[in-house]
Order: structure tokens, then sequence, then C-alpha cells
């Protein structure tokens, strides 16, 4: 299938299905020898994995990494690896009454009319399983770019449908279910999920991403900019509807005086690019927001067609996450983690021998 394929010197290729017996990815071109075991990207994949509360799908997934190829007495070798993480946990009779039906709102129909046909246990290559290995590799990723240059990328949920969350410490953030920033909104997000969950209906959320200490000068306009092929990445994720990096759509309503990063040589007084400027890293924090729609699979019943065309009303079964933006911090710092590695290594591929007289501006004053 065209389209399995992110980056061009760190490429990450995922494969499988949502029922299928396994899922994983190939991963070309991480440089030779780093340290690396299971164990380094076990950690993100338990962060991700279903299961670990009551406000996400039920499937039981240990969602366990079993490195295939590419490394070598515990050293990265240069070569592809291979991950490999074995699905345990499929109920593929929950989805049966869906066969010749299309949910509204999910990729049923698409997927149909684009390949005439379409693998309707949990959705196939449309469902958000398929995140897993993509989380593997931005755990090598991660990894790469914290040893080669300090970088530091984590993410939180900044909204849960009409409830913002403030930003309190990051200290927080693996502290509860929500990925959330505050501890003390979280009896309001808990309350908030246990009444939709009954309800039976679902809702989207918003996700932040910062990547800190990234080296300036990442990124290749005029088509390849750091901000471009992170928005493309990330509108790769499920349910993704919409990406800003930095101040985004509110841009359209600041002025150039409000707007514009000011720089003094103790460093830049705002960060409403994002770290991005003019397609480059500018040194300063990477800040991209993602909206994540509210999942179609729910049972509430909804008006669709069958495969004939004839009007019909679907009610969807199974376990469904009601709000998929819960478990999507994991998966969104990781694609942030595969460009940001992909533009270190194509940055240091040409541009590797240059040197700027200009000394770098301080990513804060």
């Amino acid at each position: 299938m065209s389209g399995s394929t992110l980056g061009k010197l760190f490429c990450v290729t995922v494969f499988g299905e949502s029922h299928g017996p396994a899922i994983g990815c190939v991963v070309d071109g991480c440089p030779p020898g780093m340290l690396l075991t299971e164990a380094d990207i076990q950690f993100d994949l338990d962060r991700r994995k279903p299961g670990t509360s009551r406000h996400v799908t039920q499937r039981q997934e240990s969602d366990t990494a079993e490195i295939l190829s590419g490394v070598f007495e515990g050293r990265t070798t240069g070569t592809p690896i291979a991950l490999l993480i074995r699905n345990e946990d499929q109920r593929s009779k929950d989805y049966g009454n869906i066969a010749a039906t299309f949910r509204p709102g999910h990729a049923d129909y698409s997927y149909t009319q684009k390949y005439g046909l379409r693998d309707y246990r949990g959705g196939g290559r449309s469902s958000a399983r398929l995140t897993a290995p993509i989380v593997g590799a931005g755990a090598i990723a991660k990894k790469w770019l914290r040893e080669k240059y300090g970088v530091t990328i984590r993410g939180y949920m900044s909204a849960l449908g009409p409830l913002d969350i403030p930003f309190e410490s990051w200290d927080e953030v693996g502290n509860n279910a929500f990925f959330s920033p505050s501890a003390s909104i979280v009896p309001q997000l808990e309350a908030y999920m246990d009444a939709l969950r009954k309800s039976g209906d679902s809702v989207g959320a918003r996700i932040t991403i910062v990547a800190e200490n990234v080296p300036a000068g990442l990124g290749e306009p005029l088509y390849d900019k750091l901000d471009a092929d992170l928005a493309h990445a990330l509108m790769g994720l499920n349910a993704v509807k919409g990406v800003e990096i930095g101040d985004g759509m509110q841009a359209a309503r600041q002025k150039g005086t409000e707007h514009r990063d000011e720089l003094t040589p103790q460093g830049f007084l705002s960060n409403h690019a994002g770290g991005v400027l003019g397609g480059i890293s500018s040194g300063q924090d990477v800040v991209a927001h993602i909206a994540i729609k509210p999942t179609s699979s729910i049972r509430l019943p909804g008006q669709s067609i069958d495969l004939h065309g004839n009007p019909i009303e679907v009610v969807t079964h199974g376990r469904h996450d009601p709000c998929v933006g819960i478990r999507a911090t994991p998966i969104a710092e990781a694609l942030m983690a595969i460009v940001i590695m992909d533009h270190a290594l194509r940055h240091r591929a040409q541009c590797g021998d240059v040197h700027s007289g200009t000394p770098r501006v301080p990513a804060k004053p």
C-alpha cells in the first residue's frame, strides 16, 4: 500500500492490520553504534497501550516489542531495524455486523471506494492500532536525538472536548490517565469521561507537543520545511483533523508587532512561531498542537448505507476509546521525533561543515 513510509534518511515503514497476527515497522537509516534494547522501546509503548484505565478501550494488549534485526550485541548496526508487535486480544466477531455497512465518519466508505474491498475487523489498516509501531520507531528517534543533541520531546493534553486544561507542570503529565499537566483538573476530566461513556457518545481532544534543545538550522525550504513535514506527519495520525505550529490559527488575529519573535543578545522574547522561521528551526522550542476528532465508533445509532447503497442504521459494538485523544500523546511525540531526526540527518549530510559567524541566540532570555 502506498503511503506507508515516513521520512527520507530516517525512514519508517509500517505494516499490519488491527486484527492480523502482528503489526510492526521497519526503521531504516538509524546510524550505527547506538545502544538499543527492547526496554528502550517498551517504555513509550506502555504509555500508549490500551486497557490502562477505564477511560480508554479495554482491549488487552501487552504491546511487547520484539527487535528482529538491525541490532547486534546491543548496538545498532546501521542496517534496517525490524520491530514486531504481536496482536493478542482480537475479537473480530464484534465487527461482523458492519461487514456489509459503513460506519459514518469512519474510513470504511473511502477505503472501499479506493480499493474495492476492506478489512472490516477493527478497521483493518485504518485502525489506530497501527500507531503502536510508530511509537516504537519514535522511541528510537527520541533516544538518538537525546544522546546526540540533548533534545527532549514530550507532550500533554491541552483540551478534552470543551474542557481547556491549563499547563501547570511537566511533572504531572505522567501521574494521570489523561497526560494532563494539571493535577487539579483531573477529577473534572474523570467525571466528564464517566458521563460520556455512559451516554455512549465520544469526544475530541487537543494535544500539545514540545521539542526542547532542537539545534538551529533544521529544515529544507521550500517544500521540505521542518514545520511542513511536521504537519504532514502529524496529519497522518489517525483522527487528526488539524495541526498548528506555534500560535497556529491565532496568528490570523494578531498584528505584526505582536506575532514577531523579537531577538536580543540574551534570547528570543517570545515564541509565537513555534520554533520554526522560514521552515528552518530557530533553536527555540519546537511547538505543535493537534486537534483530534471524536471517534465515530460509538454505540449510538447513526444513518448510513450498505454495500449496495441502501439506507441503513448503524450501531458500532466492540471495545473503543470514547476519546482517542487520551492515548495520543506518546504517538504525537513519536511522530515529532521521527521528523526531527530525519531532518537532523539531512542537515548533517548537506550542511554538516557549515559554521555561521553569527552567535546563536538563546531560546529564552
